[in-house]
Parts: C-alpha cells; structure tokens; sequence
C-alpha cells in the first residue's frame, strides 16, 4: 500500500469527520435488537463525535427520541411490521403519529417514517394488503397535524425484482406488481423516495466462483458494460441501484429518487459463508464512504448522489440468523471500532487544553473534541497533507 494512498483514505475520513463544511458523509442504521448497547446518550456522543448527522432506528424508542432531541441529528423512524394491519384505520394511524410522532417534535428532527420494513417480500404475505393503505393514512395524519414536510415511504428488499442483470432489464415481480403501482403512484404524488435494502455481499456469497470480489468491493475491475445502455459499472451496488430506477420508469413512473436504506458487509461469518472477514468489511464501507464523500451518483444518474444508510452502527446480538447476521456493526457494544475503516479519532483530556489526533485501531474507542477545535485540526490536517504530496 503506498503512502499516497494511505494518506488519500485519511484525508477522505478526516474530512467526513473534521470538515465544518461537509457536515455529514453518509447515514446509519442504529439497530437495537441487543442486550449490551451503550445508553442513547453515549451512542449520540459517538455520533456527534464522527459528525454523523443521520440516522435510522426500527421502531420510535422514546428514550432515543428524547435524548436526541436539540441534537442535529436528522432521524427515521420506522413502523414495526406487527402493527401495520391496524395503520390502515385512518383513525389508528392518527392515534398512532399523535403518540409516537408528535410529542418529539419539533425539537426532535424526525425527517422520515419508514412504514415496515421489506413488506413486499416478507413471509407474511397478509402483510402487503395493509401496507399502501397504512403508508397514505400515516402520510395524511401527518399533513392534518401540520407536518406534511416529513415523509413517508417503506424500504424493500432487492427480491422485489424478477430480473436485476443487466440494470436496464430491471423489472418488478409480477405478483406483486398491482401493490407495487399504487405504492409508486404515493411516491410520485408526494415526492417521496423509493428506499431498497441492496447487499452486494449476499449475490458474492451465493455465488464467488461467478462474481468477482473486487466488483462487489468497490476496487478497481474492468466492471460490466450494460449492453442496452452502454453505461459502464465499476461496482454491483450502483448496479442494484439503477435496476431499481429501470423497473420503477417500466411502471410508468419518472422522477422517483432510489436511496439505499440498508447496506453494509458482516465481518464475521459462518463456515459457509463465503466472503464475510474484518478486511472485505472495511474495504466495502472504506470504499463505499470514499464515494458517498465526493457525492457520487451512479452511471443512470451521474448528477444525483445516491443517498445511503450503512448497516449497521453496532454489532447486535440478540439478532437470529447466521453469525453474519450480529456482525455488520462498525462499532462493537462498547464503542471500539469492530474493524479499521480509517476514522480518525481526537482526545482531548478534560484536564488538558492540548489536541491529537491518531487512526482509531480495532481496540480504540472513540472520545469527543470539543466543537472549537474541529475547523483548527480540520485546516492544519489540510496543511500538512498538502506538504506531504506536493513537496
């Protein structure tokens, strides 16, 4: 690895962290399906810490609701897939923002309600009839209380496609086509995103012979030419992203932002789950982040950055599954970083004035800086970059 290298990933992670101007680089889920999460309070430390300011959490826990409220931390919270089949009561779903919604607001900035979560794949098929129902009456209490700036959709999983190769071939499954239309026809009247939950990591571990791992990576590969298209993809993410954005327009529909709600890359596997480690994960979400820093949109839409969610800010261990399952977090339970993606961490002894900064190992929490200090070490960090390449 050379030093320029080196030194471009610090810069890239630096700048997410340090910069006053860039102010957030990508979002993150916060899951909670666990017995050893630090308390709200911490997690919003951390959060403020790394100059991430947005997050998605499974549920409106009001403990995080309430700690996070002042805080410039923009939050999704999320309908529970048990209750939706009451949500298609307008009367329900007015109760139900009015209570779990409302009293956060406006200190708490809640700026989206995902409504389940990969409903139109879930094995409880009797789920889907209640979903678009459930979605207009929560979206319309909200406009009624004077909040119809916050909006309202629900992530998918990539199954909701029957072809994804090439992007441009991208359709929707045939049985759920009729659901998927009105749902489409919400979004479009209320400008609301389509959000997918897309893992390159799950088509790499079915099949590693066929795929290859620097594509599903982000490194550098000769990518695939879309043959209806001829727009080039250098990684499967974007791939996924775009086939998306080519179903959606088959349905008739045009002007529908895709943003990937669910991604990441488990650091830890089963024997037969090929490709999960502590080096394919940074390397995914290091080379990920790279991107989301320059504001990167994919081949079909060059000019919009795609907008993602890393999964996850935590290991969870409660999560049932394969061992992949409870190791997507960056951070284990006690705030160490699982593995090194490069941040850098600042500690400022309370009884010292003095600063430093130094790569946050696998075993280094991370600790706060004073707001005061970020734009100086932000600057002086610019400095001596430059003088290190250019010299």
């Amino acid at each position: 690895m050379t030093t320029t290298f080196i030194i471009t990933t610090l810069f890239v992670f630096l700048a997410c962290s340090l910069s006053p101007d860039v102010g957030y680089c990508f979002g993150i889920n916060y899951g909670q399906v666990a017995n050893n999460l630090p308390q709200p309070e911490k997690v919003l430390v951390l959060l403020s810490t790394l100059n991430l300011t947005k997050t998605r959490i499974y549920d409106t826990n009001p403990q995080i609701l309430t700690t996070f409220s002042k805080s410039n931390i923009e939050i999704i919270v999320t309908v529970e897939n048990e209750i939706l089949n009451q949500l298609d009561d307008p009367q329900q779903a007015l109760q139900w923002v009015n209570s779990r919604v409302i009293p956060f607001l406006p200190n708490t900035k809640i700026t989206g309600i995902q409504v389940g979560n990969e409903v139109f794949t879930d094995d409880d098929t009797t789920l889907l009839q209640h979903l678009v129902p459930a979605v207009i009456n929560i979206y319309n209490a909200l406009a009624q209380l004077g909040y119809s700036n916050i909006w309202v959709s629900t992530p998918s999983s990539l199954a909701v496609l029957e072809t994804s190769y090439p992007p441009s071939a991208g359709s929707f499954k045939g049985e759920i086509s009729s659901m998927m239309y009105q749902f489409l026809n919400f979004l479009a009247t209320t400008k609301a995103p389509f959000w997918i939950n897309a893992y390159p990591y799950f088509a790499y571990k079915d099949d590693p012979n066929s795929i290859p791992l620097d594509y599903v990576l982000f490194n550098p590969n000769v990518g695939m030419v879309d043959p209806n298209t001829n727009l080039h993809y250098d990684n499967m993410l974007y791939a996924m992203a775009d086939a998306v954005s080519f179903s959606i327009a088959k349905m008739g529909f045009k002007g529908i932002e895709v943003r990937v709600s669910e991604t990441g890359w488990p650091s830890r596997g089963d024997a037969n789950e090929v490709g999960a480690s502590p080096v394919n994960a940074a390397t995914y979400n290091r080379n990920l982040l790279k991107r989301q820093m320059v504001n990167q949109g994919t081949p079909l839409n060059p000019r919009m950055r795609l907008e993602v969610y890393l999964f996850a800010l935590f290991n969870e261990d409660l999560k049932p599954g394969p061992t992949s399952e409870r190791n997507y977090g960056l951070f284990r339970p006690d705030e160490s970083l699982t593995y090194n993606v490069g941040f850098s961490t600042l500690a400022t002894p309370k009884t010292s004035a003095s600063t430093s900064f130094s790569l946050a190992s696998s075993s280094t929490k991370i600790k706060a800086v004073p707001k005061g200090s970020k734009n100086l070490v932000y600057w002086m960090f610019i400095y001596v970059l430059i003088s290190i390449l250019y010299v």
